[in-house]
């Protein structure tokens, strides 16, 4: 029952963590830093180079989303668990998201232009992530479970 709880929370805090600011950024360290979320982001990409602006969509919106949504699925017994493997690979998906957004951030600090700081919807949004990722796993660990006065030999 936790497991679902934790579960459908991220449908909750999946889309605060797109809105939240990733990072605070500015050209010269005298001017306001401007916050930019994974929505902004988005908003901007969509205007200069939509493909890019689909892989990102993806990765960062559709396959953590679609994820969380089939693993409640296969926990309510709505989706066969056959589905697990499938749901790993969206979450790998959905993790390339945070490695994107680690190395934007490592060579906008590297070349030294401007100033950048990561702001707590960086930290919630990998939590989600990495939340998603181990609720996956625990889930498929309880389904593997032998079943209490089973007849199979093998379990």
């Amino acid at each position: 029952m936790l497991l679902r709880l934790a579960n459908l929370s991220l449908l909750v805090l999946f889309p605060v963590a797109w809105f939240a600011p990733l990072m605070k950024a500015g050209l010269l360290p005298l001017f306001k830093l401007s916050e930019v979320s994974v929505i902004s982001g988005l908003q901007s990409l969509w205007g200069t180079d939509v493909i890019l602006a689909l892989i990102v969509t993806f990765f960062a919106l559709v396959a953590p989303y679609l994820k969380t949504v089939a693993l409640a699925l296969v926990q309510f017994g709505l989706l066969q668990p056959v589905a697990l493997p499938a749901l790993n690979i969206l979450g790998k998906f959905a993790m390339a998201d945070i490695f994107l957004i680690a190395l934007y951030i490592t060579l906008a600090k590297g070349i030294g232009v401007g100033r950048l700081e990561t702001a707590w919807g960086l930290y919630l949004f990998t939590a989600c992530i990495l939340a998603s990722l181990i609720i996956g796993l625990l889930t498929k660990q309880s389904l593997q479970k032998p079943m209490i006065g089973s007849k199979d030999p093998d379990k």
